[in-house]
């Protein structure tokens, strides 16, 4: 289930970078000749973000469940070392 999450964030920003790079925001001064070219760039890039942001999304959680392994594998060692002081005086 966690997948269509991430895929559902990476559509999302895909459009948002879909819609800040279309020529109608820098008064169509980029368009080129045929009209079709710019549906193969602007399908082909959107595609292409849509891979990109997932990608970027599992490898964010990926980062952050190693360091909640990390934060909880210190924490066994520092109350380990309690316990073994504890046990010492």
């Amino acid at each position: 289930m966690q997948w269509v999450t991430d895929l559902s964030a990476a559509i999302l920003a895909s459009v948002a970078s879909f819609l800040l790079s279309w020529p109608f925001w820098r008064d169509f001064e980029y368009w080129a000749e045929s009209h079709v070219a710019w549906w193969v760039y602007f399908i082909g890039g959107f595609v292409l973000a849509v891979y990109v942001f997932y990608v970027f999304i599992g490898s964010l959680r990926m980062l952050f469940l190693h360091a909640a392994d990390e934060i909880a594998e210190s924490a066994a060692l520092v109350e380990d070392e309690q316990s073994d002081e504890g046990r010492l005086s």
